[in-house]
């Protein structure tokens, strides 16, 4: 397997969605470089780039499923991109996933289809863990 241009996944194993778009990056032949963002962290500046490649801001990307987000008090209105990108820093998990970066562009993928717009060769096919069917 070559790659055309490089795929980096920052990854969750434990999510499902993360799961499936790595998948689909492997299924069009690509060989990416996975990042374990709950095990290496986040550092301010990653993140900052991510953001500024995805022309997002903080919130845009703030998991609260299943993460500490409420209980820090995150999901408030008035607090500010530079107290959610700390608690990111602080607590990875806060980082909803999973993030692409490819030459095509920089996403949030979710759902997993939206990795397609990044990838420049698809599978045909791809069969999601639910059984759902992906028609490329």
């Amino acid at each position: 397997m070559t790659n055309p241009s490089p795929v980096t996944i920052y990854h969750n194993p434990d999510c499902g969605t993360s799961r499936n778009t790595l998948a689909m990056i492997r299924a069009a032949g690509y060989a990416p470089e996975v990042v374990e963002y709950r095990k290496v962290g986040w550092s301010l500046p990653l993140l900052e780039r991510l953001l500024a490649a995805m022309r997002a801001r903080p919130r845009d990307i703030l998991r609260d499923k299943g993460t500490p987000a409420a209980e820090l008090g995150l999901l408030e209105p008035a607090v500010t991109d530079d107290a959610i990108l700390a608690a990111m820093v602080a607590h990875p998990i806060l980082v909803n996933r999973p993030i692409v970066v490819t030459a095509l562009g920089t996403r949030l993928c979710r759902p997993s289809e939206t990795v397609l717009d990044l990838l420049e060769r698809r599978p045909t096919t791809f069969t999601k863990e639910d059984g759902e069917i992906v028609w490329m």
